[in-house]
C-alpha cells in the first residue's frame, strides 16, 4: 500500500513515516501544500494523510481540488484544530476521517486501515463474523456458537463497531466519535460501563474471551482463528 503524507511539521512527519514504514507501508512525504497537490494528482496512491494547515496551499483546498476532479483517494486529515465545526468542515471538504493532534500512532494506523478497507469494500456487508461470534445486520441478531445474545441498542452498536475493526486496537476517541457521536471526551466512565456489560454478554460462559482491554491504548476484539 502506497501513502502520501503532506505535513510541514518535521517531527510529526518523521514520527508518521517511521511508524508506517515499520508497519509495512510505502510512504512518500512532502512538506508543503502546492507540492503535495501536484504529487497527489500526478501519481497514484492508496491513501493520503493531509495536514490541514500547510504553506502555499492548505489541506482543505487540496482535498476539494482532488474531489472536484473525481479523485476519490481516501484522505485522513490531521489538524490541531479539534472543535466540532473544524471537523465538520474537514469532512464536508471531502475528507474521509479527521484526527486531532496530538495523537497516538496506534490510532492513526487504525484509522488508515479503516479508510483503506472501506475503499476496498464496494459491496454492502450484511453479516459480520469473528470466531464463533456472528452478527446478522439485516435481522439485527447476534449469536455466539449458535446461542442468541440479547443486546441493548447501544451494546449492539458498540459490538458492530468492534467487529468491523476486529483484530485492531480501537481507542476511546474512536468509540466516542463513532458509537456515541461525541467529538469531545465527557470525562465519564460510559465506555467502561458498556464494555463491561458487553463483555459479560459475549464472553461469559464461553472458553475463549474475545473482547480484550489493551492497557493504555483501548480495546480489541480478538480476530485470531
Amino acid at each position: 500500500m502506497r501513502i502520501l503524507l503532506i505535513e510541514d511539521d518535521a517531527s510529526v512527519a518523521e514520527y508518521i513515516v517511521k511508524g508506517l514504514r515499520e508497519s509495512g507501508y510505502q510512504i512518500d512525504h512532502v512538506d508543503d501544500g502546492k507540492t503535495g497537490l501536484v504529487k497527489a494528482t500526478a501519481e497514484t496512491y492508496d491513501a493520503l494523510i493531509v495536514d490541514r494547515m500547510l504553506p502555499n496551499v492548505d489541506g482543505l483546498t487540496i482535498i476539494q481540488t482532488l474531489r472536484a476532479s473525481n479523485d476519490n483517494t481516501p484522505v485522513l486529515i490531521l489538524s490541531a484544530l479539534g472543535e466540532v465545526d473544524d471537523r465538520v468542515k474537514g469532512l464536508k471538504a471531502g475528507g474521509d476521517d479527521y484526527l486531532v493532534k496530538p495523537f497516538a500512532f496506534a490510532e492513526l494506523l487504525a484509522r488508515i486501515e479503516v479508510i483503506l478497507r472501506r475503499q476496498e469494500t464496494g459491496s454492502t456487508v450484511t453479516r459480520l463474523k469473528v470466531a464463533d461470534l456472528e452478527m446478522d445486520l439485516l435481522a439485527h441478531k447476534v449469536t455466539r456458537s449458535g446461542q442468541v445474545l440479547n443486546l441493548q441498542p447501544r451494546e449492539y452498536k458498540l459490538l458492530e463497531y468492534l467487529m468491523r475493526h476486529a483484530g485492531q486496537v480501537v481507542t476511546r476517541t474512536m468509540l466516542l466519535e463513532n458509537v456515541w457521536d461525541y467529538h469531545f471526551d465527557p470525562q465519564t466512565n460510559v465506555i467502561d460501563v458498556h464494555i463491561s456489560r458487553l463483555r459479560q454478554k459475549i464472553d461469559k460462559g464461553f472458553d475463549r474471551q474475545l473482547l480484550n482491554t489493551v492497557r493504555g491504548a483501548g480495546y480489541m476484539l480478538d480476530a485470531a482463528d
